[in-house]
């Protein structure tokens, strides 16, 4: 399996890949197009997983901001992970989330947030984030599902409130919503 960045012309797999793995209406793959453009003006990283030469998972981690006290800190959420159905618990995402998380630990990254599954993030060290001091964006967000995972660059006094990026608002891909809620 190769890891590797996301290039221009893999946007459409990926989007495929994301629309298959997320059975959403296309919310979740409408938010990774809106979140390339983060990437493009500040810090994060999208990364594709290779099989045989065929595009069959990806992962982006990007910018967001967490309240805390003292002043405002850059973090990163882990948004969204997808695997393509046929490569599902292979360890494509395993690997995803550890090359995403070298390249966050490299870059001095503080924070790591995401909203997932606790027993599928804690093998990485995600633990609740209500726990470890910090607040979730929205009450529709379960507090186990809200995880936080501190790196080295993480000080005493980086506690606070995380503030998603204008592009997970807009594609209403915060917390949960009962499914007959999108129209």
């Amino acid at each position: 399996m190769l890891i590797r960045g996301e290039q221009d012309e893999d946007a459409p797999t990926v989007a495929a890949i994301v629309s298959a793995a997320f059975d959403d209406g296309g919310v979740v793959a409408r938010l990774v197009e809106a979140l390339r453009k983060l990437l493009i003006e500040s810090q994060g990283c999208s990364l594709v997983a290779e099989v045989d030469g065929e595009i069959v998972g990806h992962v982006m981690f990007t910018p967001a901001l967490l309240d805390a006290p003292r002043e405002l800190v850059t973090v990163q959420v882990l948004s969204p992970l997808a695997v393509a159905p046929s490569h599902q618990r292979t360890g494509v995402g395993t690997q995803l989330v550890e090359a995403g998380l070298t390249e966050m630990r490299e870059a001095g990254v503080s924070v790591v947030f995401l909203e997932g599954s606790p027993l599928y993030y804690g093998r990485f060290g995600f633990t609740p984030g209500g726990d470890q001091g910090f607040r979730k964006p929205s009450l529709r967000t379960p507090d186990a599902a809200f995880q936080a995972l501190r790196l080295a660059a993480w000080e005493p006094w980086m506690t606070g409130t995380l503030v998603y990026p204008h592009a997970f608002w807009e594609a209403d891909a915060v917390g949960l919503r009962p499914p007959d809620a999108r129209g």
